[in-house]
């Protein structure tokens, strides 16, 4: 509960902080006096929450957004499985990987726009291509940094390649591959956000690009707060289903207060006077 409090006592000091620079209009090196007061932003998300737009623009940017992170975390992790595994798959696959994967998915919208026949399907697609390469990447690394040991043990217990698969590579790269796709959840919607600010109709990208080019900065706020919103709603389920898949794992405890000391041990005073013979021998034995 401490923590919980803590974490709600930051946010509401960032939103006091926010409010009394822009009520009183303060302009030092930051110019304040532009932006619109927090409550400014909410009478704006009211506003939105009661009319038909919001959640159209909503649906339509979680549809785009889920359904390419999901094409993503398919094939980036059988990719990634394949070119871990497979040294004719990362001997083809690899170069044109690695060319690919520095372009930024937001630099592919031209290419898009040439390639799919509407823009939903080019927006998906840049969704698609920010997400696939952090999973591709992080189950890569992951596939082959587990121990040969657990693979010769299935092969001693007469095991073959899938139960290889389904027995020690996937569940050993579970981690790993949460890893990725925890990057390219929040990799997609920046990337989802920008497409749609370029060539979409609908969506929070589109009606937040709409709002600033009529110089309504309050509903641009409120975009950003949802685009936040979302991006922290999602990014917590992924983590969840991963601690949800990795129990096996051992668990990390935090133990809060000072540390306990450790008693001190005195050291045995020094002997004086001769050894008898039954301590010299007692001695030698225990050596």
């Amino acid at each position: 509960m401490t923590r919980y409090a803590l974490r709600a006592a930051s946010l509401a000091v960032a939103l006091g902080l926010w409010q009394l620079l822009t009520s009183l209009n303060i302009d030092l090196w930051l110019r304040f006096s532009q932006f619109p007061t927090v409550a400014d932003v909410a009478r704006a998300f009211a506003d939105r929450l009661s009319g038909p737009d919001y959640w159209t623009d909503l649906t339509d940017s979680l549809t785009r957004i889920l359904t390419g992170f999901l094409l993503a975390a398919v094939l980036g992790v059988a990719t990634g499985v394949l070119v871990a595994r497979s040294r004719l798959a990362e001997d083809l696959l690899g170069p044109v990987l690695e060319v690919v994967r520095p372009i930024p998915a937001i630099a592919l919208v031209p290419v898009a726009i040439l390639l799919f026949p509407s823009n939903e399907q080019g927006i998906v697609f840049i969704t698609f291509t920010a997400a696939f390469f952090p999973v591709l990447v992080s189950t890569r690394h992951a596939v082959r940094a587990l121990t040969p040991v657990w693979e010769e043990a299935v092969l001693t217990m007469g095991g073959g390649r899938w139960r290889i698969l389904a027995s020690v590579v996937l569940p050993g790269a579970l981690p790993g591959i949460f890893g990725g796709l925890s990057v390219g959840i929040g990799v997609s919607w920046i990337c989802v956000i920008s497409a749609e600010m370029i060539s979409g109709q609908y969506g929070v990208g589109y009606r937040t690009w709409q709002d600033y080019t009529v110089v309504n900065y309050a509903g641009v706020f409120v975009g950003m707060v949802t685009i936040g919103v979302l991006g922290w709603l999602t990014s917590t389920a992924v983590e969840l289903l991963g601690r949800r898949l990795t129990r096996w794992l051992p668990k990390t405890s935090y133990v809060t207060g000072p540390r306990p000391r450790t008693p001190r041990v005195a050291p045995a005073p020094l002997r004086e006077g001769p050894v008898s013979e039954a301590e010299e021998t007692r001695d030698e034995h225990l050596v």
